[in-house]
């Protein structure tokens, strides 16, 4: 039995020798194990903490220091709520909640660290990782997300510039066919995005740039980069040109090329190299003197009319100053290139000094800096034109001088004879200014009844180049004047002139002429005749007499009819004694209304006869008038007998008398007889002209001559139908004639 126990004894202890020695290589192993963790968890790049319950670092590695930028001891103890800050509660309870869900869960927070830094990390966390203690591996991402954003942006940003970008941007492959296009290339070749990623840039190079393509192709593939230009055939047919620079591997391994349409400045310097070919051909061609020259007046450049206006070869033309060839102290020399240089440009005129010695007078244009900087100058010989128009200034100048001041009124007139110029005697002539005539047809100044005459006139001018004739105008007060008239057609292009002469005067001196010798001979026929007849006219009256007392009554009567007829032919006979040479007659101071009255009191009988009222109005303060009682009473009568006469129905005569002014009176006699047409009024008080049947005319011509004798006159207005009025004007002073 003693035995049976040793032995259990003694297998129990090897047993436990056994389970001792397994559990020290356990704990060997246990030992080797955490210090392979503890290595891993010193050394591991990544930040591993260890919370407790309460969120509170209870053992952290080297990186998580460094990811906190804080020492261990520091952050043994802090609640990693603290760096949260940045991360809003929602976010945050939510990814609490998914932890207590899962057991473990992975994210990104925004840490804000003691220090005031903020860093991106990538976090996996564990719940119970150990025990009591949850784990959290922790990596910043910070560059990463940075790299990314910046990334993003650049995306962004290249996006933005392709879509906006006014250049065309393509990206294509090694093949030239296109993989994306921004909408500038699209408006280029007219077409939309969706059809051109179809088709390459073969399909639109042109013939002639095939080869140029190629080898742009090849240096892109060598060098990672070219430059060219190319030409693009459009769908529709028409050409576009680019310039265009390729760039490799700019894009997942794809190229791009950035395209400028040059089309237009292509055309520009198409157009331009064709005017500026056109500018050397005129240049050397223009008939006027071109100079280019520089700031300091040297000329660099000149036309073969230069060389033949400044009279140099152009060799040595271009060796010359422009200077040398003007008057450097003339004033206007001095204005002209002040305000040149002013202004920028200039067009003037000034004497240039050549070197033959000849001087010129030259017009030009100049502007600054037109050519490369250079300045232009563009001259014409304007000499013989300037000697021309002098020549014709002073001609103009002599023809205005006679034209002004010539004797006659001279008219020059165009299309449909409207006057274009007039001298200062024609609007004498018309009573109008210059201005009132000008552009207005010669025609309205002629009356209705002269127009006839006027287109005849015309019509002869315009056959035989000229034409004369008298006519009257009516000028712009309404006078009628007549006047001689002269026509010459064309004396230069569509211009014609016509010469006016009032003659006016001069025919209303031959009419008094023609009057005044109708009066010399009536005068002397008159003073024979009285003579002849009042010798037996005294015997005849004195034998009636006689035998008026023997003849018995029944045959009275008819020496009365006898004395009566005696009587008027010895007043007849008195009446040709007055035209016959003058009288001597004693003129006195006499009121002249007291005349008047004493005459309608003479005539008052024979105005109730004929039932004729004669109203008198007299205005006050009359003064006395230096007259001829008589000889006054003798034209009244003549006068109020003639307007009773004219009146055989009855009527009224109006008889007024009043001051004109301080030497001057009128008397004037109204009827309302038939009237007097205009063109009868001017005959009246000639010789033997009367209106009534059984008149003389004796007495009107009486009347005007004894008025002229009193150094007054009759003037007469008369509309017919309506009736007459003699104006008789006297001077209340008489003026003695010498001699």
């Amino acid at each position: 039995m003693r035995e049976v126990n040793n032995d259990l004894s003694h297998r129990g202890e090897q047993d436990l020798i056994i389970d001792v020695k397994s559990l020290e290589e356990e704990n060997k192993r246990l030992k080797e194990q955490l210090s392979g963790y503890s290595i891993i968890f010193e050394r591991s790049l990544d930040a591993i903490v260890i919370f407790n319950k309460e969120g509170r670092f209870v053992e952290v590695n080297e990186a998580a220091c460094q990811l906190f930028e804080m020492e261990k001891k520091e952050l043994i103890g802090q609640p990693f709520t603290l760096f949260l800050e940045l991360v809003p509660p929602d976010i945050l309870a939510f990814q609490q909640s998914m932890l207590h869900k899962f057991g473990s869960f992975s994210d990104e927070l925004l840490l804000k660290l003691m220090n005031g830094k903020i860093k991106h990390i990538e976090f996996s966390m564990k719940k119970d990782a150990f025990s009591q203690f949850d784990l959290a591996i922790m990596r910043d991402i910070s560059s990463r997300k940075a790299l990314e954003r910046e990334r993003i942006i650049n995306e962004f940003l290249f996006k933005d510039v392709f879509n906006r970008a006014v250049d065309s941007i393509i990206i294509f492959d090694e093949f030239g066919r296109f993989i994306d296009v921004n909408p500038a290339f699209c408006a280029s070749l007219n077409l939309e995005k969706a059809k051109l990623l179809n088709l390459s840039f073969q399909q639109f190079v042109a013939q002639e740039c095939k080869d140029d393509f190629v080898q742009l192709l090849t240096e892109l593939k060598e060098k990672g980069t070219a430059k060219g230009e190319l030409s693009f055939v459009r769908f529709d047919g028409t050409v576009k040109m680019f310039e265009l620079t390729m760039t490799s591997n700019v894009y997942s391994g794809f190229y791009m090329a950035i395209m400028r349409d040059v089309t237009e400045k292509k055309n520009m310097e198409i157009k331009l190299q064709k005017s500026e070919e056109r500018f050397r051909a005129m240049f050397e061609q223009a008939h006027e003197a071109i100079l280019i020259w520089n700031d300091y007046g040297h000329i660099v450049n000149a036309n073969p009319a230069a060389s033949r206006t400044f009279e140099l070869p152009l060799n040595l033309l271009v060796r010359r100053n422009l200077l040398d060839f003007i008057d450097h102290n003339d004033e206007k020399v001095c204005h002209v290139f002040q305000q040149f240089r002013k202004t920028g440009e200039i067009r003037d005129e000034l004497t240039f000094h050549m070197p033959n010695g000849e001087d010129k007078q030259l017009e030009f244009t100049m502007k600054q800096g037109v050519i490369d900087g250079y300045h232009l100058a563009i001259f014409r010989n304007v000499t013989e034109r300037r000697k021309m128009e002098k020549e014709l200034q002073e001609s103009e100048q002599k023809f205005r001088s006679i034209f002004d001041h010539s004797m006659n009124g001279i008219v020059l007139w165009g299309d449909e004879y409207r006057i274009l110029d007039v001298n200062p005697i024609a609007c004498e002539i018309f009573q109008a200014t210059k201005q009132q005539l000008l552009n207005k047809p010669f025609v309205n100044w002629v009356p209705e009844k002269e127009q006839k005459l006027f287109y005849k006139l015309i019509k002869q001018c315009e056959q035989l180049g000229n034409a004369y004739a008298e006519m009257t105008i009516v000028t712009k007060e309404g006078e009628q004047k007549i006047i001689e008239i002269s026509l010459k057609k064309d004396i230069i292009p569509n211009v014609g002139m016509m010469m006016l002469r009032d003659i006016t005067e001069k025919k209303e001196l031959e009419w008094q002429l023609r009057k005044s010798d109708t009066l010399n001979v009536v005068g002397e026929l008159a003073a024979g005749i009285a003579h002849e007849i009042r010798n037996p006219m005294t015997a005849l009256k004195g034998f009636i007499q006689l035998l008026q007392g023997s003849i018995s009554e029944d045959y009275s009567m008819y020496f009365n009819v006898i004395m009566s007829e005696l009587k008027r032919i010895e007043s007849i006979i008195t009446e040709f004694l007055v035209l016959a040479k003058p009288q001597a007659v004693q003129y006195q101071q006499n009121d002249v209304c007291k005349i008047m009255k004493d005459t309608i009191d003479l005539i008052s009988a024979q105005a109730m006869m004929h039932n004729v009222q004669i109203i008198a109005d007299f205005e006050e303060h009359i003064p006395f008038i230096y007259c001829e009682p008589n000889q006054l009473k003798q034209v009244f009568i003549n006068i109020l007998k003639n307007a009773i006469e004219v009146m055989p129905k009855g009527g009224e005569v109006h008889v007024r008398i009043q001051n004109i002014d301080l030497h001057f009176i009128r008397i004037s006699v109204t009827d309302q007889g038939c009237g007097i047409p205009q063109d009868k009024i001017k005959k009246l008080g000639e010789p033997f002209y009367t209106t009534k049947e059984r008149g003389t005319g004796l007495g009107l011509m009486v009347s005007y001559k004894i008025i002229e004798e009193h150094q007054g006159r009759i003037n007469v207005e008369s509309e017919v139908g309506v009736g007459t009025t003699f104006h008789i004007t006297l001077p209340i002073e008489r003026v003695e004639k010498e001699g």
